[in-house]
């Protein structure tokens, strides 16, 4: 049985401590809590590697309507090992 991992309301969350095949499922569950707690904007933590944690979650947040918009940080931020999203507001969702 797969253990189940509460995510406290954040707007940050590093994938590291996660499997990748759990990661699809994650996000969109970790999108809809931003959205519910009304945080508007976050970064996701994937690493840099070989880009395949990153493609997974551009993937899911392209596809999420939720997703007003995400771009790869910048130097100040962690580079291309994080993401940045911003969220709809509840009055545009």
């Amino acid at each position: 049985m797969a253990e189940t991992v509460i995510i406290q309301p954040s707007d940050t969350i590093d994938l590291h401590h996660f499997k990748p095949k759990d990661i699809p499922e994650l996000i969109d569950e970790f999108i809809a809590s931003c959205h519910e707690e009304e945080i508007h904007s976050g970064r996701i933590i994937h690493g840099k590697g070989i880009g395949t944690l990153r493609s997974i979650v551009h993937s899911k947040l392209s596809s999420n309507k939720l997703v007003k918009d995400f771009r790869s940080g910048n130097e100040h931020s962690g580079g291309w090992g994080v993401t940045i999203f911003s969220l709809v507001s509840h009055a545009t969702k």
